[in-house]
C-alpha cells in the first residue's frame, strides 16, 4: 500500500537518526535478557496450529483493547473458535491507533510474516491464510523464529521448584541460543496468601528433599534451589512487588511464630511483611554470593477486578498502574544490603512514570565503582514499553544518571513474535539521538554517538550479565 507507514525510516525523523539507527544498531543480535517464553516450546521447537495460537492466546494487551471496544469474551478468551478470534481481533485493529498495539501489530506482521498491509476486517482472511501458511514451514518454528531475530540470549522466568527439564535439554543438545532460567521465588514469600503459600512450600520440599519445618530449613532449601539453578546456568533473579519489602528485621518471637505456624497450618501469620523482608533479604544475600543480577518489577495493581479475575484467572488483564510511595523503602532496603557489601547488580523497573526520577536517582545512590553501571533502571515495562514511555525513562536517565551505561530493552513478553519490540526501542533511541544532534544538543559526530548507541544497544547487557 502506498500509504503504509512502516517504511525503512520509521520513527527516525531525520537523516542523522536514520543513520545512527541503519549504520549502527539495526543489525547488532538480540539479548533478551526477561521475558516469560515458555522453555519448553523452545526446547520442543513448537510449531503453532495458527496465527491465533501464537499471537492472540495469552495476550492480555489484545484482550484489554477487545473488551474496551466491547467484544464479547465469547471471542476473547471464550470458547468461539481461532479463525473466529482472528477475525475479531483484525475488525478492532484500525480503532486501536495511537495505542502501542497497533504499531506492534504491523510490525509483527511485517517482520515476521512479510506482511506490508494493514490489518483489517477486509485483509484479515488472506493475512490470517498467509500466515497460517508459513507456520507450517519449519522457518516458523520456535528455535528458527529466535534465530530470524538475531536473539543471543533469552532470559526465562522460572520458579525455584521447576526441574529446568528444558533448559538442561537445550544446554545438551548444545543450541546455540543461550535460554538460561531466571530464579522467581516470590510464591514462597506471600505467606498472607495462605493456600498459595503452603502449596508453593510442599513443592520447594519435595524438589529440595529437605524437610522445611522453621526458618532456616526454609533458607536451607531457598539454598539448594539457588545452587541448583546457578548449576544449570542461572545468573539472574526477578521478582514482582507493589514496593520494596518496608520492614527487614525478624525477632525470635516471629521466628517462633513461623515454625508453629507450618507445623499446625491453622490462623494466619501475624506479619508478612516482615516474613517478606527477611526471606527477600536473606535472598539477595544468595544472590550477591553468585554474582547474579536481581531484578526489581514495581507499581502494578493487580487483578483488579475480582469478579472477572475470578473466571477467567490471573494474568487476564486486570492489573493496572500503582501510586504507591517507592523512596524511602527502596533507600532502606538497598542500604542494608550495602552495609554490609552485598547488593548485588540490580535493575529496577518502574511502571508509574511520575516516579521516573525518584528511580533514576535513587540508583545513584549506589553506584560504588566496583561495576559499570552496577544499579540499572530498567526499560519501560509493561504500560510504558511504547514510544513516549520509553522516551520518558530515556530522559529521566539522562538526566539525573547516565544513559551511556543503560543495558537496553527487554520484551517482558510470553509471545515468540514480540522481538520486533527491541526495533521499536532502537529506533525511538536512536530519533531521539539523533533530533538532539541535528538541534546542535548534543556533538554532531556519528562514530561517538553510534558508538554509545551500540552500547545500549547490546554490548552493556552483553559486559554486564558477562555473556
Amino acid at each position: 500500500m502506498s500509504n503504509y507507514f512502516l517504511t525503512d525510516n520509521f520513527l527516525l525523523q531525520g537523516k542523522i537518526a536514520q543513520r545512527l539507527y541503519h549504520d549502527y544498531v539495526k543489525e547488532l543480535p538480540i539479548i533478551d535478557y526477561h521475558c516469560h517464553l515458555p522453555p519448553d516450546e523452545i526446547a520442543n521447537n513448537k510449531q503453532f496450529a495458527n496465527l491465533t495460537e501464537i499471537w492472540l492466546k495469552g495476550d492480555h494487551y489484545k484482550w484489554r483493547a477487545l473488551r474496551t471496544l466491547g467484544v464479547s469474551e465469547h471471542l476473547i478468551t471464550g470458547d468461539a473458535n481461532d479463525e473466529e478470534k482472528f477475525i475479531a481481533w483484525a475488525k478492532m485493529v484500525p480503532l486501536t491507533v495511537r495505542n502501542p498495539l497497533f504499531h506492534w501489530t504491523h510490525m509483527e506482521l511485517k517482520n515476521v510474516f512479510g506482511i506490508s498491509d494493514y490489518l483489517n476486517e477486509k485483509t484479515a482472511p488472506h493475512i490470517y491464510k498467509t500466515c497460517n501458511e508459513l507456520l507450517q514451514t519449519t522457518a516458523y518454528t520456535t528455535k528458527s523464529i529466535l534465530s530470524s531475530f538475531k536473539v543471543e540470549y533469552v532470559g526465562t522466568t522460572d520458579e525455584p521448584w521447576d526441574s529446568l527439564e528444558h533448559h538442561k535439554q537445550l544446554a545438551a543438545e548444545k543450541f546455540p541460543i543461550r535460554v538460561s532460567p531466571s530464579f522467581r521465588p516470590d510464591k514462597i514469600l506471600f505467606i498472607d496468601k495462605k493456600e498459595d503459600f503452603f502449596q508453593c512450600l510442599h513443592a520447594l520440599q519435595n524438589v529440595s528433599g529437605i524437610n522445611i519445618k522453621d526458618i532456616p530449613t526454609l533458607l536451607e532449601a531457598l539454598q539448594n534451589r539457588v545452587d541448583f539453578f546457578h548449576a544449570n546456568g542461572c545468573r539472574v533473579s526477578d521478582h514482582g512487588f507493589i514496593q520494596m519489602p518496608g520492614k527487614t528485621e525478624f525477632s525470635h518471637s516471629l521466628e517462633t511464630e513461623f515454625t508453629s505456624f507450618v507445623v499446625s497450618k491453622i490462623g494466619t501469620y501475624s506479619d508478612p511483611q516482615a516474613f517478606m523482608g527477611f526471606m527477600m533479604l536473606e535472598l539477595c544475600k544468595m544472590y550477591h554470593k553468585k554474582n547474579w543480577v536481581q531484578q526489581f518489577h514495581l507499581g502494578p495493581i493487580r487483578d483488579n477486578n475480582s469478579r472477572l479475575n475470578k473466571k477467567l484467572g490471573a494474568n487476564s488483564g486486570f492489573d493496572s498502574v500503582g501510586d504507591f510511595p517507592q523512596a524511602l523503602q527502596m533507600s532502606a532496603f538497598f542500604d542494608r544490603l550495602d552495609q554490609s557489601d552485598e547488593l548485588a547488580k540490580t535493575v529496577i523497573y518502574n511502571i508509574n512514570p511520575s516516579d521516573n526520577e525518584v528511580f533514576a536517582s535513587m540508583l545513584g545512590n549506589f553506584n560504588d565503582g566496583s561495576i559499570k553501571g552496577k544499579m540499572q533502571f530498567g526499560s519501560g515495562w509493561w504500560f510504558l514499553d511504547q514510544k513516549d514511555g520509553m522516551e520518558k525513562q530515556l530522559n529521566a536517565l539522562s538526566n539525573v544518571g547516565l544513559i551511556s551505561t543503560f543495558i537496553g530493552m527487554i520484551t517482558d513478553s510470553r509471545s515468540f513474535l514480540s522481538f520486533p519490540r527491541h526495533e521499536y526501542f532502537r529506533r525511538i533511541l536512536c530519533n531521539l539521538i539523533g533530533e538532539e544532534m541535528e538541534k546542535g544538543i548534543l556533538p554532531n559526530d556519528e562514530k561517538w554517538m553510534g558508538d554509545i548507541l551500540k552500547n545500549i544497544c547490546y554490548y552493556n547487557a552483553k559486559e554486564y550479565f558477562n555473556l
